[in-house]
């Protein structure tokens, strides 16, 4: 009986090392039933990325399972400018063969959302749109903002690494599957100031490698821009039809309206751009701009400095570096401190030269290095404080020749020893930027719809950046409210109303609100409201309003300043009826009716978030960090208010700037 059990199992192995035998010639057999693939063919573009394919022959009689044909991209290297359009390309192709008798001019028809791949053009000067090919040539972008192609007339989704089916995409900043550290986004509002001996001013300067740019101007004014190449090669355009155009070989997006101009760009910029306003009407113009300015100035390790000791072991340091990327040269580190997310590095620490002195020399030699026995150098004192604090000042300081000595002292040489490297300016203009000046937004609607009442406004204190700031002189800051008349004559209310007045509440309640969708233009979106805060009686209801608006080539949502958002904002409280408390009559007292009938708008507008100074410095050398301070202020008395008096308006975002950048004296 044993022996029958053990023949069962061996048996029982056999088959079971049959069948995993079958099973591996079954797969190799499916395998060898394809030959080799053969070679890539050549690239259907030469640049601006192409399709390349593979392919494979079938060696069964049978249908071989998997597909005959691979594609990959190629030609990954953007065209010269001068090249043109791929699709525009393919459609002139057409211009010397008659359609349907005639020869036409074709233009290019792009973004066809239901057959992306067709070659469709349209008749220069004429609405005449037709299908010249089922098919684009492979390599053909699908859509005009995409990198996606198509390739054998279907649209194949291609990655920012320019991989087939790879959903990697660019951040803000342009770096492909980049967390957007490598940029800052840059948002402002300009208001025209009319004057007599002025005829044009600056908006905003925005410097090359800048991306995502959008200008919306509002008003009878003109934009028109200058730019200035990395070879200081100057130009300018003046805006003065709608369309799409190259400028320094960034391509412009314009659209010209009546009393509005929009201009996009999308970016990289090639140049620093400088848009600027030509005043040509009685009326004031705004201007909103948004842009990802790119970070320019970053930290670069050294490699590590010569060796402390020619034997017996030393030590050698790294240092770090202000670097600008733009013009691939080192400078002050002043540069780099003015970005507060760049982080210095900390110097490595290495050992060297570890073998031992010569006996014949008895001695280690010590060689000249920055921070064991240096040569003699210029040191300063620190900058003084700059006489002005905006519109330009000067700042000094004091330069001398020292040179320290083995156990560390330091002290005052002849001028001559230093005299190899250049001395350091002992005087430099400091606080060039404009002082800060107010901005007076317009005027709101007057606070009653008949007779006497208010209207109020929004004072900005406004620095060179166009950013919101403190600084500017309260003796000079305009009125933020005056009286207003509405030619329409008043009635006199009556006391109470009867229970029907309940009507219009009971049509608030079931009022449904649609939600606003964000668009790529500043537009205020409210969030939902809150419950009643009563149960029974007049109670009061709150909800967020929010100015946002979306950009386009990374379909992200930016917040923007609640000032950035044109037309009335709706309101973020409202008064809420819940039905008459237990034991009273449906009756509304004065109070109430005024809650329930009147405005709230005063409300919203009578607090409001404001920047008041900055902390103290994180450091007293060095380099450090100021934090904006943020106050709810009531605009009226100018005097502090509870926070939560300002929940309608949006809290503004953190601001820091740089200070203390004197470098710290040696220890």
């Amino acid at each position: 009986m044993e022996c029958c059990r053990w023949t069962a199992a061996g048996t029982l192995l056999l088959a079971s090392l049959l069948l995993s035998s079958r099973t591996a010639r079954s797969e190799e057999d499916r395998d060898s039933l394809w030959d080799a693939w053969g070679s890539w063919s050549e690239c259907s573009r030469t640049c601006g990325g192409g399709a390349s394919y593979s392919l494979r022959r079938c060696l069964s009689s049978k249908a071989c399972e998997g597909r005959n044909i691979r594609y990959r991209t190629c030609s990954n290297v953007d065209c010269p400018p001068e090249a043109g359009d791929f699709r525009a390309q393919q459609c002139s192709a057409h211009n010397d063969v008659k359609y349907q008798g005639q020869l036409y001019e074709w233009l290019p028809v792009s973004n066809d959302p239901d057959n992306p791949c067709s070659l469709k053009c349209q008749a220069r000067g004429m609405a005449l749109v037709v299908e010249l090919a089922p098919k684009v040539l492979d390599g053909t972008r699908c859509y005009t903002e995409s990198l996606d192609m198509c390739i054998s007339g279907l649209c194949q989704i291609v990655g920012c690494d320019h991989q087939l089916g790879s959903a990697v995409k660019e951040d803000n900043c342009g770096v492909c599957n980049g967390d957007g550290s490598t940029c800052r986004l840059v948002r402002g509002h300009y208001k025209s100031q009319l004057s007599a001996s002025k005829l044009n001013d600056t908006v905003v300067a925005i410097p090359y490698g800048s991306r995502q740019v959008r200008l919306v101007l509002k008003g009878p004014d003109h934009l028109y821009l200058e730019t200035k190449t990395l070879q200081g090669t100057k130009s300018e355009n003046s805006l003065s039809t709608t369309g799409s155009f190259l400028v320094e070989n960034s391509s412009i997006d314009f659209q010209k309206f009546p009393n509005k101009e929009i201009l996009r760009i999308s970016g990289p910029l090639t140049a620093d751009f400088t848009v600027k306003i030509h005043y040509a009407g009685a009326a004031d113009s705004s201007v909103q701009f948004i842009f990802y300015q790119p970070i320019i100035h970053r930290w670069r390790e050294t490699d590590f400095f010569p060796c402390s000791a020619s034997c017996g072991g030393g030590y050698q340091l790294t240092s770090a570096e202000c670097f600008d990327l733009r013009s691939s040269r080192v400078v002050a580190d002043q540069y780099c401190h003015y970005y507060p997310e760049n982080i210095k590095p900390k110097p490595k620490l290495q050992e060297c030269n570890l073998d031992p002195c010569p006996a014949s020399d008895g001695y280690k030699q010590i060689m000249p290095y920055d921070l064991y026995h240096p040569l003699p150098r210029w040191e300063s004192t620190p900058w003084t404080a700059c006489s002005s604090s905006c519109g330009g000042g000067i700042q000094s300081r004091s330069i001398s020749c020292v040179e320290e000595d083995i156990q560390g002292h330091i002290s005052p040489v002849e001028e001559w020893k230093c005299m190899y490297t250049p001395k350091m300016p002992v005087v430099q203009p400091c606080n060039i930027f404009d002082c800060p000046k107010w901005l007076a937004q317009e005027w709101s609607p007057c606070t009653v719809t008949c007779g006497q009442g208010l209207r109020y406004r929004v004072v900005l204190c406004i620095d060179h950046r166009g950013m919101h700031t403190g600084g500017c002189s309260t003796k000079t800051k305009p009125h933020i409210k005056e009286e207003c008349i509405v030619p329409t004559p008043c009635y006199k209310p009556k006391e109470k109303l009867p229970v029907e007045a309940k009507v219009p509440w009971y049509k608030q309640a079931q009022e449904l609100e649609e939600g606003t969708a964000v668009s790529e233009e500043p537009s205020f979106i409210p969030e939902a409201w809150s419950t009643c805060s009563v149960t029974c009686g007049v109670g009061s209801q709150m909800r967020l309003v929010k100015c946002q608006v979306l950009l386009s080539f990374s379909q992200s949502v930016a917040d923007l300043p609640i000032d950035e958002c044109e037309g009335p904002k709706p309101v973020s409280q409202r008064a809420c009826y819940s039905g008459p408390c237990s034991g009273e009559a449906a009756e509304h007292t004065p109070e109430e009716t005024r809650l329930l009938y009147g405005s709230l708008q005063e409300f919203d507008e009578l607090y409001d978030w404001e920047y008041e100074g900055f902390t103290e410095c994180s450091e007293s050398c060095g380099g450090g960090v100021q934090e904006a301070v943020v106050t709810c202020l009531n605009k009226q008395t100018r005097e502090i208010a509870d926070e939560t008096l300002c929940v309608s308006s949006r809290r503004p975002p953190q601001l820091l700037k740089a200070c203390s950048l004197d470098p710290c004296p040696p220890r």
